[in-house]
């Protein structure tokens, strides 16, 4: 028996070599299943023992060798598809030469198998295997004891692996794809339009964010991949397209954790003629009829934390928030001098260059942001941190502007839009002023964005939800590496 990962890799080739010398096509590519493992078992689960020695229904099957039961002159495998997993009995007295074929299988291997379904004394359904073919010789073994795996970044960089291993990983991934869909449902049938918006871009705006830069040869142009679809779904608007969506990848040069990943999927709506208090309603209303549809109901396990998502959730200002948990008292929020000194007082490390929006929105993520574990609506957010959000009537110094937090966690931002052309230019302009003074995440002055407002936008609300932590919630994940396929990791050393 070979006893190191060199010799199992040799012994695997010679069974390819025995293979080829028994004839036939190595690798073929002309068998097509009747049925997936999931439908055989949905029309026969029920079926007992006399039943099906009775009827003898065919199974013409496909997929991955994963564990065999070996017994000389007849042994059991697991073969797994897409459907699932199931059962072969392969017998020297029903194969005859393709028994030999069989000897020459291993776990890992993409098999063909054609037979009957019959239950085994213990009462597993299974397939009796009437003929075996190998599709794909596995070149490699599967690791073993994969389930007690203590590295984690092995599942990562070799995705695929634990697709194969772990019927929950795949599960997490199913379940992502019914969200997708069902979230492209929603809005459709809510007169949505979806639409794709560039993702190469002149300028990086749209968000608080530090882009990547690419250059483009033939124009000698340097270019940006998108922080965020915003400015040119708002053009949409501008151009007559009242109700826009688009599920988008963006891409923010930050840092890599079991939070954030560079790149992202992120779901960007825009409605004409509505506020930010309507999509409060839209909000709740989209992730109650999520979390029915893939996790059976509006009570959630995200962690260590139960998350009840009935409506309506709580609204809760930036303000207040600070006061109710870092302690601030009215005197302390009442100007940039009096918030800095607070701020410092606490711990809290400032740059010299920000002005009490930015202050006080520090405090709020230092001290507030991971104690909102019930669904709340964060509102009264300061114009200056809020750079292309609608100033509020009755406050001009904050803006008609929402964030989500559950568990701890930013889930959605949103706010009546600033459709006032001027008033937007003086927002960039002092965005300007801010990235001259060394703020990358600054907003860059847009003139053909401003062109656009200026032909006339609508009111309008919008809002973006970042769809990872939106999956990691629905299946219970505390890492976005979890529910993203091919996460970023840094090179192996």
């Amino acid at each position: 028996m070979p006893d190191s990962a060199s010799d199992l890799l040799v012994a695997r080739r010679r069974k390819l070599e025995a293979l080829r010398a028994r004839g036939g096509t190595l690798f073929p590519n002309d068998f097509v299943p009747s049925a997936t493992t999931g439908e055989l078992r949905v029309r026969f689960d029920t079926m007992d023992a006399e039943a099906l020695e009775k009827t003898k229904p065919a199974a013409q099957i496909a997929g991955r060798i994963v564990g065999i039961r070996d017994f000389g002159k007849s042994a059991f495998f697991d073969l797994q598809d897409r459907g699932g997993r199931i059962q072969v009995n392969v017998k020297r007295d029903d194969l005859a030469d393709d028994f030999e074929t069989y000897r020459n299988a291993d776990i890992g291997d993409i098999v063909a198998v054609e037979g009957t379904l019959f239950r085994t004394r213990a009462g597993e359904l299974t397939v009796r295997a009437r003929s075996f073919r190998v599709l794909t010789k596995s070149l490699r073994p599967l690791p073993e004891k994969w389930h007690g795996l203590a590295d984690t970044e092995i599942r990562y960089r070799q995705r695929y692996l634990d697709l194969i291993a772990n019927a929950e990983v795949a599960g997490v991934f199913r379940k992502r794809a019914a969200i997708l869909q069902k979230i492209r449902e929603y809005f459709i049938e809510r007169e949505f339009i979806e639409v794709e918006t560039p993702m190469m871009q002149l300028l990086a705006g749209g968000a608080a964010a530090r882009p990547f830069v690419t250059h483009h040869n033939a124009l000698d142009l340097d270019l940006y991949l998108r922080v965020a679809p915003e400015l040119y779904l708002k053009r949409l608007v501008v151009g007559g397209v009242e109700r826009v969506f688009e599920l988008s990848r963006v891409f923010r040069n930050e840092g890599v954790s079991t939070q954030h990943n560079p790149e992202f999927t992120l779901l960007e709506f825009y409605m004409a003629y509505a506020d930010y208090r309507r999509l409060m309603e839209i909000t709740e209303d989209l992730f109650g009829a999520l979390a029915r549809h893939v996790a059976g109901g509006l009570r959630l396990r995200w962690g260590e934390h139960d998350v009840d998502l009935t409506p309506p959730w709580e609204r809760l200002t930036l303000c207040d928030a600070v006061r109710r948990y870092a302690g601030a008292e009215e005197r302390d929020l009442a100007s940039r001098d009096s918030l800095r000194a607070f701020a410092t007082g606490r711990g809290v490390e400032l740059d010299p260059a920000w002005g009490a929006g930015k202050i006080l929105l520090e405090l709020f993520e230092k001290f507030a942001e991971h104690r909102l574990i019930a669904p709340t609506f964060v509102v009264g957010y300061p114009v200056e941190v809020s750079p292309l959000a609608r100033r509020n009537v009755e406050d001009p110094e904050v803006t008609d502007r929402f964030e989500l937090f559950i568990a701890g966690r930013e889930m959605a931002n949103a706010f009546s839009e600033l459709n006032d052309p001027e008033d937007q230019r003086r927002r960039f302009e002092a965005q300007a002023l801010a990235r001259a003074s060394g703020d990358e995440e600054a907003q860059p002055m847009d003139e053909d964005f401003l062109l656009a407002l200026e032909h006339a936008m609508p009111p309008t609300a919008g809002e973006g939800v970042g769809i990872d932590r939106l999956v990691m919630m629905l299946t219970n994940q505390s890492s976005i590496r979890d529910v993203i396929l091919f996460p970023l990791l840094r090179p192996p050393a």
